[in-house]
């Protein structure tokens, strides 16, 4: 693997998004975002062109333009604005989905749902660290692997790298995992809506489905909504419940690692605020539970969530660096694979007993 690749510079937080950049200018110039911005606008807007003429799934076609562009995030120039349109333009989305979400929906989900989605989350984690002596894999880079299948993906990774640190697993099979995980997220956001409509799932059900298995954010959200719209709100609720979920399932690893001899993993502070686009999507749809919002507003916000989740989607893709892939010998993805099955085949299993 090239330097340039082991030393790839990213950063995380407890948002559930990945950043290209690890220090990041104190001050930016907007001149700074123009590149980024510029080449994930304009391959949104060839999705939805594509979209239009082809009667194509607009977020479908936005990923894989995206994929089809990823080499551009190897281009320092790109990062700033391909980090401000898959984090800033996502959480304002997500804030701006909270305007068709009501109390409603979440007491119709019941509390069913969010029991099995904890159960889900804590074995997706024990069966990829089991499968790792068959494998013949250290159970370290497999907890990486179940830890972000299970919570949101890439940035989950990242923040669980911070604890588990570079002795443990070093940085090539840690960039490996990024990859991997990014990946299996496109690949489920394309695949689950198709296996949705071929199982006869219901909006609900599809919801939980997409929304309780595919890893990243932005792809889970755009893969509920590229099966229906009530799909998509669904599987916002769920997916958003798992990135809560994160603060504590770093707690959990960081006791887990501190018994088997972690030494300062346990004392590293985890901060259990919620991130503030969780809070802002809960107020908005608090407020839309308790006022009737004005029709042409609620529209407004509907077109804007769906433009800026496209962008997200498109940035997202356009960071996965898909050429590390073939550095690899497939043993190193068998945690992947065994957490992204695990995951899918749970939620599977959850939707029958709704």
């Amino acid at each position: 693997m090239k330097a340039s690749d082991r030393n790839w510079p990213m950063a995380a937080d407890l948002y559930c998004e990945m950043h290209l950049e690890a220090a990041r200018p104190a001050k930016r110039r907007w001149r700074d975002y123009l590149p980024g911005a510029l080449v994930t606008a304009i391959a949104a807007l060839a999705a939805a062109w594509l979209a239009d003429h082809y009667a194509a799934p607009l977020v479908l076609m936005g990923l894989l333009i995206g994929l089809a562009m990823s080499f551009l995030s190897q281009d320092p120039r790109t990062h700033a604005g391909l980090d401000l349109m898959s984090q800033t333009a996502l959480r304002i989305g997500i804030v701006l989905v909270g305007a068709r979400i009501t109390a409603g929906q979440f007491a119709e989900l019941g509390p069913l749902p969010f029991a099995l989605l904890v159960g889900i989350m804590l074995a997706v984690i024990l069966i990829t660290v089991a499968s790792a002596r068959l494998f013949r894999q250290d159970r370290h880079a497999a907890l990486l692997a179940g830890g972000a299948t299970a919570i949101c993906g890439a940035s989950a990774a990242l923040a669980l790298y911070s604890l588990i640190g570079d002795k443990r697993v070093d940085q090539a099979r840690f960039t490996m995992t990024l990859v991997g995980i990014t990946v299996a997220s496109a690949l489920a956001m394309t695949l689950y809506p198709i296996l949705a409509a071929e199982l006869a799932l219901s909006d609900t059900q599809a919801g939980f489905l997409i929304g309780a298995s595919i890893h990243d954010v932005a792809q889970a959200i755009g893969g509920g909504f590229s099966f229906s719209p009530q799909a998509g709100e669904v599987a916002t609720i769920v997916k958003l419940t798992r990135v809560a979920l994160l603060a504590p399932m770093l707690m959990l690893v960081g006791l887990w690692l501190a018994r088997a001899g972690g030494g300062d993993a346990a004392k590293r502070r985890i901060p259990l605020r919620l991130p503030w686009f969780i809070l802002g999507f809960l107020a908005l749809a608090a407020l839309n539970s308790l006022v009737a919002l004005p029709r042409p507003a609620v529209d407004a916000a509907n077109m804007a969530a769906q433009a800026l989740l496209l962008l997200a989607i498109v940035a997202t893709a356009m960071k996965a660096r898909l050429h590390l892939l073939l550095d690899q010998g497939w043993r190193s993805f068998a945690p992947i694979v065994v957490a992204t099955l695990t995951s899918f085949l749970l939620a599977l299993a959850a939707v029958e007993l709704m």
